[in-house]
Formats: structure tokens, C-alpha cells, sequence
């Protein structure tokens, strides 16, 4: 599904919440994919780029907007298959990398699910910082849901993708699972520092897109918090 020209959603089938959004990003002949989702969606994702018109060898770049196993599930796979660049934040990087493990789930249920469900550890070739810039994308760090958590800001199109900072379920705007977040405050003020950019479409990690004031949206949540 496009959503914004040269920027589409892989997997429609995402919309529900249990899922991540796979995002896929086309500027010119080059490609690129924000997060993965689970392990078992590389072949979904190429399949979507074969659909395109593109081949494998055209996605030169994965971005990973923090390290969770639905969101990074498929990176190593997609690598494999396209030889493509692996991008996350340094604060994540490590977790992402294998090289060491990640903070435990704060909930027993939580923690369980991720004794068993554990991603394919993938290198990361090039770590990102605040402000960096990849392809038309300037990183926004945005800690709180994992120490190394990214928001990706397209000044051009005024599309902001959020990751799980942020969730949209077509109706309300909601923050990232307690569970799961690693520091709560920090997720606050992340969210203040995306409520201040300027931009008219948030992509978020699940759920749907926010095309309509979603700044003003924002700004309206996070006076609620």
C-alpha cells in the first residue's frame, strides 16, 4: 500500500496491532526499508520490492528504529538475500549486533515471550547518532521505549515515522506498551520533542497511518500525559 508517494507500507496486513509495520521507502532505482518485522518476512518484503519492479539488489538500505524482535525479526534475512546496509542508533546497536544482550522485559509475560522468540543477531554497518542524516531521513533520537529508539523525519515530505515511541489505531494516538519500555520518563520526553517538528503524516511501528493535523494530534496527546 502507498501511503505517501515513494513511501509505502509492506504488509497491509499490519494494521493490526499485534503486527509491525514494514515500511519501504523508494527514491529513484534505490530502496529502502524501515524495520522488518518478525522472522519469517524477508521473502514478503522482496516479494513487495519484485512487485514494484525492483530486485533484491535494489534495497541498499535497513533502517531499524530500535531493536525488539518485531521490528528487527527479519533483518539478518533481508541482509542476506539483498546485501543490504544495516542501520540503528548506537544505543540499540549492541542488542541488535548479538554482542550484548538486551535489557529484560519488565512484565513475566513479557519476559517469557522473549526467552523464546529471539531475533537472528545481524551487524550493524552503520550506527546512527542524533541528527544523523541517511538517504532524506534526519534521525530524531527518541529514548524511552528502548535506549537506542528513533524517530526518522523526512523534512520534504513532512513524513515522520515514530517506531513504537508512538501508536495510531485509526482512532486515538497512544504511547509505546509498558512492557516493553525500557524508562518511561525519557518516553515522555521524547514524545514533547516529536510533538515540536513539523509534519503532516506519522508512520508509526504498529497500527495506521496519521495523515490528517497529525502534528497538532501529537501536541494534543502529550498535553494529556
Amino acid at each position: 500500500m502507498e501511503i505517501v508517494e515513494g513511501i509505502h507500507r509492506v504488509d497491509e496486513a499490519s494494521a493490526n496491532m499485534a503486527h509491525a509495520n514494514v515500511y519501504m521507502l523508494i527514491d529513484g532505482k534505490e530502496l529502502t526499508i524501515i524495520d522488518t518485522g518478525t522472522p519469517g518476512n524477508a521473502k514478503k518484503i522482496v516479494e513487495y520490492a519484485q512487485k514494484q519492479g525492483f530486485q533484491p539488489s535494489d534495497i541498499s538500505t535497513i533502517i531499524l528504529t530500535h531493536y525488539h524482535m518485531d521490528h528487527v525479526g527479519s533483518a539478518k534475512d533481508l541482509k542476506d538475500i539483498t546485501n543490504a546496509k544495516v542501520a540503528a542508533h548506537e544505543g540499540d546497536a549492541d542488542y541488535i549486533s548479538g554482542k550484548k544482550a538486551p535489557p529484560k522485559p519488565k512484565s513475566i509475560l513479557a519476559r517469557a515471550a522473549s526467552t523464546f522468540m529471539k531475533p537472528s543477531p545481524v551487524p550493524v554497518d552503520i550506527p546512527l547518532k542524533d541528527n544523523s542524516k541517511i538517504g532524506k531521513l534526519t534521525v530524531v533520537s527518541t529514548p524511552g521505549h528502548t535506549e537506542g529508539s528513533i524517530a526518522l523525519f523526512d523534512e520534504e515530505k513532512k513524513v515522520l515515522f515514530v517506531g513504537d515511541t508512538l501508536r495510531f489505531d485509526g482512532s486515538k494516538i497512544t504511547g509505546g506498551p509498558g512492557q516493553f519500555t525500557w524508562d518511561a520518563t525519557k518516553e515522555k520526553e521524547s514524545i514533547e520533542r516529536i510533538s515540536k517538528l513539523d509534519f503532516n503524516v506519522m508512520l508509526s511501528g504498529h497500527g495506521e497511518p496519521l495523515s490528517t493535523n497529525a502534528a497538532d494530534a501529537v501536541k494534543k496527546f502529550y498535553e494529556t500525559l
